[in-house]
């Protein structure tokens, strides 16, 4: 019953969804778990080492111990990038784009996800300047890819019949659901999730899908706090650590009267490190936009080795710089006596340890302690909650320096070929500014009442939106991260500021290096001035089409020399067939001069099928050579028997044997075509693998019939036209596409405007719209290069020039 299949497809649905979820938690869990171990074993070993060897004098050892572990995990990162290169970088300018509707080949692989969870377990725990919140993003779609398929290329002896979500729609909006669950996992915000899928992801996105995307993130979100809080406190069930990635509490300690988290006052303050953010945003974005470019000139062509070699030496220079920087310029400053939280609650008492614990002493008499080593020596999560929670003072010559190292140095990291993400480095980098303002208000203008936690947030938000520009999510990311509600109007503004300061100068960083790899991104909406533009403008009018009844060699021949993914099902509409077309019906006096139409047609047919010159495989020009020579001439009664027996079919079937040749004269391309519907290539080479076809002699309702689960049985990576057996076809079978077309796909009319075929294209995530003019004829067709930014400014150039 249809009422029932569509209710157990429902809840096939949810049930993929909460799926999806529990496994992005578990990767997550995986890849925390994991840095965790690496980096405590490595910073006990580089501690002990720096502690014996400031007495004995030999940290020239230290420092090799630790350029040790640093580039034998960059080492590996490395290696795991070249057995699949998509799992560099982020990964969120490639889920940008496949959510977007542009496919990045391998970005939604399994073996993209083992080698992106590995890879960035060892980048973060080499100590290179990178996060792994961006990578969970990456790691979450791929989960949400696969997962409703039950399928891989890598695992392909294992084959379940689960016949659900075989289309492309269906795996995009598991893909949003997945890419939200990593963002939840990472910082704990489920809600946040759900708005990053819907404001940078999804180009396509219904009502329905937004409350599966947040049972999704809550899935996912629960999963990781029920196993780290399990793991790391032993105590099972009770949800104590939301995210990979914990703000702490934010709360003004009990002595200290005049203190608040943030008054009217520092609103001002606040958006002038906005705007400040903003600025630093678009440097950063700037210098890394022209390495990148220098990396594609350079890097890029030569041997796989030299980006190896590339990563090492940002490890090296990383390690060292840390390494020095925090022997040699670093202060030692008084520990504060009072811990800043009460003993309360377990986790806020754990907090507070957790800051005052993370502390380090090198070179430091006692009770002091080195502040630029603290930044330093600790994994990064730590470093930002020292920033936000330490009562002990940092100097403003050691944030200073520590800001301008980590800046350049993760601008630098930003690219190379390791999984790495740019969140937590930026929000340490902008926390670090904020601490520096605090600082200087406090001691240099004398505002007391300023609380150093919450300038270090807005720094933090401040940099981070003006890297990324983006504003809703990331407002409710932080708000969720920090707990705390009263931070929302000052986040907001902070981030508002930042992203127009940004924005008057370059795009955010992962725009950026969506356009250095040329992918063709819709964006929101158009430009006004667009307007000035209409559908003919912009449509493609070289048509490559087929007729309702095809033949073989016809078919197999347009699908060998085009690339495109769809085709329109169309019959010749010239004047004297305008009449055969009424009522499907013949005219009896007009069928002499069909006939003899016919054949004249037919012998133009012959020879061009002699010359061959639009069919390129050998063996269908030897199968067609012999047809030819065995043809008799004289068939002028059966054509017409035919024509008599077929009038009723709504599709006449009058040349299947012609495709656009390249001898065809202009007047010949572009005759009026009489547009019935749209034909997917994929679904041509179904029919031809399952030889779905019929001969001349019966009628085309002989011809075998296809349900929808055997169409989309091979889904999703359908047969190849180069990989057919030819020799198992007869070139003069006529293949019946009517059933199989999409009889009423969304067309335009030649005089719409640009902004409306932009909307409309975007709106419904379609992929191909035929241009019909007012008498049903086709006469272009727009695609996703049409509606590039780059091709309708170069159409609208056109448009002035002939004004």
């Amino acid at each position: 019953l249809p009422k029932q299949k569509a209710q157990r497809y429902e809840a096939v649905k949810w049930v993929m969804v909460f799926a999806i979820g529990v496994c992005t938690g578990l990767v997550g869990l995986f890849v925390d778990f994991f840095v965790r171990l690496f980096t405590q074993l490595k910073f006990r070993v580089v501690q002990s080492s720096v502690e014996e060897c400031t007495e004995k004098g030999c940290l020239a050892l230290s420092l090799l111990e630790l350029l040790g572990f640093n580039m034998t995990f960059v080492f590996l990162a490395s290696l795991l990038v070249l057995i699949q290169p998509v799992a560099a970088g982020s990964g969120i300018p490639e889920i940008k784009c496949y959510l977007n509707g542009v496919k990045v080949p391998g970005v939604v692989r399994l073996r993209t996800v083992v080698c992106k969870a590995m890879g960035v377990l060892f980048s973060v725990a080499g100590g290179l300047f990178v996060g792994k919140e961006g990578p969970m993003i990456h790691s979450g779609a791929v989960v949400g890819a696969g997962l409703p398929q039950f399928q891989s290329i890598s695992l392909r002896k294992i084959q379940f019949n689960f016949p659900y979500f075989r289309s492309d729609r269906d795996k995009r909006d598991f893909v949003s659901a997945g890419a939200a669950a990593g963002v939840a996992a990472a910082f704990g915000a489920p809600i946040g999730g759900t708005l990053f899928s819907l404001e940078e992801g999804s180009s396509f996105w219904n009502q329905g899908l937004t409350w599966k995307v947040l049972f999704c993130s809550m899935a996912a979100t629960f999963t990781l706090n029920f196993f780290r809080s399990g793991i790391q406190f032993g105590s099972w069930g009770s949800f104590q650590l939301p995210g990979l990635l914990n703000f702490g509490e934010f709360k003004c300690s009990e002595s200290d009267k005049k203190c608040h988290l943030w008054t009217a006052v520092d609103l001002g303050f606040f958006i002038l490190m906005g705007i400040v953010g903003g600025l630093l945003g678009a440097t950063f974005n700037c210098l890394n936009k022209r390495l990148a470019k220098y990396r594609m000139r350079n890097v890029h062509p030569k041997p796989k080795l030299v980006r190896v070699l590339e990563s090492l030496l940002v490890s090296l220079t990383t390690t060292v710089v840390v390494f020095v920087a925090s022997m040699v310029l670093g202060e030692c400053r008084q520990m504060s006596s009072t811990s800043h939280s009460g003993n309360d609650t377990l986790s806020l008492q754990g907090m507070s340890e957790d800051v005052n614990s993370s502390i380090k002493t090198f070179f430091c008499p006692n009770e002091t302690y080195n502040d630029m080593a603290t930044l330093f020596f600790n994994p990064q999560e730590s470093a930002i909650l020292q920033l936000f929670h330490q009562d002990g003072t940092f100097s403003p010559v050691t944030l200073s320096l520590f800001f301008l190292l980590y800046f350049l140095l993760s601008c630098w990291t930003y690219g190379i070929s390791v999984p790495s993400g740019l969140f937590v480095p930026s929000l340490l980098c902008g926390a670090a500014f904020g601490r520096l303002v605090a600082n200087l208000l406090k001691s240099y203008i004398g505002l007391d009442h300023i609380y150093s936690g919450t300038f270090a947030l807005i720094g933090a938000a401040a940099f981070l939106g003006g890297v990324v520009r983006m504003t809703i999510s990331l407002t409710v990311i932080l708000i969720e991260s920090t707990n705390e509600i009263t931070y929302g109007l000052p986040i907001m503004i902070t981030l508002m500021v930042a992203k127009w300061t940004g924005d008057f100068f370059n795009k955010g960083i992962y725009d950026i290096h969506v356009n250095l790899r040329g992918v063709p991104l819709l964006e929101w909406e158009t430009e006004v001035e667009m307007d000035k533009l209409r559908a003919s403008d912009i449509m493609e009018p070289n048509l490559t089409y087929v007729y309702p009844h095809t033949r073989i060699q016809s078919l197999v021949s347009i699908l060998r020399t085009t690339v495109h993914h769809a085709f329109p099902v169309v019959t010749e509409n010239r004047g004297n067939e305008r009449e055969f077309m009424k009522g499907n019906q013949l005219i009896s006096n007009n069928i002499k001069f069909k006939k003899s139409s016919i054949l004249t047609r037919a012998g133009e047919q012959r020879k061009r099928s002699q010359s061959m010159k639009s069919y390129p495989s050998s063996e269908l020009r030897n199968m067609c050579d012999e047809h030819i020579a065995t043809e008799e001439p004289p068939e002028k009664e059966d054509l017409l028997q035919q024509m008599l027996e077929r009038r009723y079919t709504p599709y006449p079937n009058l040349y299947p044997d012609q495709s656009p040749s390249e001898e065809w004269t202009m007047e010949e391309r572009f005759r009026p075509l009489t547009f019935h519907g749209l034909i997917l290539r994929s679904q041509l080479v179904t029919l031809l693998v399952r030889g779905v076809c019929y001969s001349e002699s019966q009628s085309s309702a002989s011809q075998p019939r296809l349900s929808h689960a055997e169409m989309s049985e091979d889904y999703p990576r359908y047969p190849d036209i180069h990989d057919l057996d030819l020799t198992l076809l007869n070139p003069r079978m006529i293949v019946d596409v009517t059933p199989y077309m999409n009889p009423s796909p969304f067309a335009v009319s030649p005089n719409t405007h640009v902004s409306q075929v932009f909307n409309l294209f975007r709106t419904m995530g379609l992929r191909h719209l035929p241009v019909v003019n007012a008498v049903g004829e086709i006469v272009g067709i727009i695609t996703r290069h049409n509606l590039t930014h780059e091709f309708l400014q170069a159409r609208l150039r056109q448009h002035y020039q002939t004004i």
